[in-house]
């Protein structure tokens, strides 16, 4: 099994992540924000990543510390999960439809953290947390999780099933990149031999 576990503590937030790559989607995840709650409960569930996450956050602010370091611990735990990245299928794409809404998300697990974001929320508020929190915990995993992240809305009115889309989208790319060929289960799937950091 391919797990890591990262705690970060600091004046604003006190986050433990554990993760299983080779799990089956469970989720045990409590971060004091419903909706975002619900956002990474389905991230697990369709990558079929085991995630036990937990937060405390300076919520009587808001939630972008919350929200933001989460992103930080997930994609740490996530980082060192993987390892040396022997094995991995490295590349994922999908597109996910939620009723009218149609999101797609590509990514690369090279090593080298960037986010594209191409989504627009028309409501500034999803459930308690405000929209823009969404492309906040997006740049914060990418990066720490070493991933080439684009996101791109490509149809949707419905702000929640845009941002679900969104997370669902990830998850199922993640699934893919993050799976063991096994054709070459023991090689770095790069020309450079190596997707060190």
């Amino acid at each position: 099994m391919r797990q890591g576990q990262v705690s970060r503590q600091t004046k604003e937030t006190a986050i433990t992540a554990r993760v299983a790559l080779d799990g089956t989607g469970a989720a045990d995840i409590a971060t004091g924000v419903g909706f975002f709650d619900h956002m990474l409960t389905a991230l697990a569930r369709h990558s079929l990543i085991d995630v036990a996450l937990k937060a405390e956050g300076d919520l009587h602010i808001d939630a972008h510390h919350t929200v933001e370091d989460c992103g930080i611990v997930l994609g740490r735990a996530v980082a060192q999960a993987l390892g040396d990245k022997a094995g991995i299928e490295r590349f994922g794409a999908a597109h996910v439809a939620m009723d009218e809404a149609l999101v797609r998300a590509a990514l690369d697990v090279s090593g080298r953290a960037f986010l594209v974001w191409d989504v627009t929320f028309t409501q500034d508020r999803l459930g308690t947390m405000d929209a823009e929190l969404v492309q906040e915990f997006f740049r914060a995993f990418a990066w720490e999780a070493g991933l080439t992240l684009h996101v791109t809305q490509l149809a949707g009115t419905n702000n929640h099933h845009i941002a679900e889309a969104a997370f669902k989208a990830l998850a199922r790319a993640l699934k893919v990149a993050l799976a063991i060929d096994p054709r070459r289960p023991d090689a770095a799937p790069s020309t450079k031999g190596t997707l060190s950091a």
